[in-house]
């Protein structure tokens, strides 16, 4: 939660302000500053949890008679920020705030509980087995038969897929729509893809059939706060990627337990040990074309004749975002046009996040 120094923009209401005004303001503003007139008063904490609960995705302030020891709670209640006096202790705030890494009760903000990290650990390991059955059962078998495992519905799975829509796509997206194309496919709408990059996920899934694709895109209170100007990538590009990839994928996948991915060993030594099925932060990760290369890749594009991303033809083998790609030299590594000139190979999407407890 960010510690603001004065007195900051927005409409400020008094938490002794009845509910029903609050969300008729809520529905008009995209700030709201909610003033505390006592530090012992709970209802600025319920009116933001309220809020939150009821779908508000507006800038959420706290102001005037609070304690460093409330940092935590007014997080946890749905607030983005703390007004803070002159001369308050900003060490103390940020302290409290960070004072207990866990928490037993669910509330507003995202994070897990105690138990559900505890019941997550648990489910990993179930998972875990899983994968290293299927794994076993699977050894030398190709693509086609990776994914008609996963898809069993004796596993009792609930899956899902991702895409970019990029260079690659068409052939895992193929094979998907081959076994089963109501298949929901996520796609994250980072709202700087290239033209050619949406209008090809249209074309391409008509063409397969595709019924169940799945645009995903921002927070709209998280963008305003940490890139307003859409600009972040030029100061901090992994965080960039995790307000526009990984926080929206987050929540997209969250009803699924397995889900599909089309990455392949050769594409970076982040992936050299990639096995078909794997399990990261407590969801199954099937990758049918982990032994893939691009070869494969092409072969399969020309045997089943599928159209291709329009600007391969132009140099991009790999294909994000528009201010980190650009086209590769001849020979140069396909994914040599993605975060050039930047210590960074994956968006994160497909890193591991979240620390279980013991």
């Amino acid at each position: 939660m960010q510690r603001l120094e004065g007195i900051q923009n927005g409409l400020r209401l008094s938490v002794t302000t009845p509910l029903e005004e609050v969300e008729a303001a809520a529905a008009k503003e995209e700030t709201l500053v909610l003033e505390f007139d006592a530090f012992r008063d709970g209802r600025g904490f319920s009116l933001a949890a309220v809020l939150r609960e009821r779908g508000y995705a507006g800038r959420l302030i706290a102001a005037g008679k609070l304690l460093p020891d409330q940092a935590r709670h007014l997080r946890r209640s749905g607030f983005d920020a703390v007004e803070l006096g002159e001369g308050a202790d900003k060490a103390a705030w940020d302290r409290m705030d960070q004072a207990f890494s866990g928490a037993y009760q669910p509330a507003v903000d995202t994070a897990p509980t105690i138990w559900q990290r505890r019941q997550a650990a648990s489910n990993d390991r179930d998972l875990q087995g899983l994968a290293d059955r299927l794994n076993r059962e699977t050894e030398g078998k190709d693509a086609e038969d990776i994914l008609k495992a996963a898809l069993d519905p004796a596993l009792g799975l609930k899956v899902g897929a991702i895409s970019s829509f990029g260079a690659e796509s068409a052939a895992l997206l193929d094979l998907i729509a081959k076994e089963d194309r109501d298949t929901p496919v996520v796609f994250l709408e980072t709202g700087q893809h290239f033209l050619q990059t949406l209008s090809y996920r249209t074309q391409l899934t008509k063409a397969l059939g595709l019924t169940d694709v799945r645009l995903v895109t921002p927070d709209a209170g998280e963008k305003a706060t940490l890139d307003a100007r859409d600009d972040l990538w030029k100061t901090d590009a992994d965080a960039c990627c995790d307000l526009r990839k990984v926080r929206p994928l987050a929540r997209a996948t969250a009803g699924f337990n397995a889900v599909i991915t089309g990455r392949k060993r050769y594409q970076a030594t982040t992936r050299a040990r990639l096995k078909p099925f794997e399990v990261l932060d407590g969801v199954l990760r099937i990758n049918p074309l982990a032994n893939w290369d691009g070869d494969d890749v092409e072969a399969w594009l020309d045997r089943n004749d599928l159209p291709r991303h329009p600007l391969v033809e132009q140099g991009y083998l790999s294909i994000g975002c528009w201010p980190c790609t650009r086209a590769v030299q001849d020979g140069e590594d396909a994914r040599a046009g993605r975060w050039s000139g930047m210590d960074k190979v994956e968006c994160g999407i497909h890193l591991g996040k979240r620390q279980v407890a013991a």
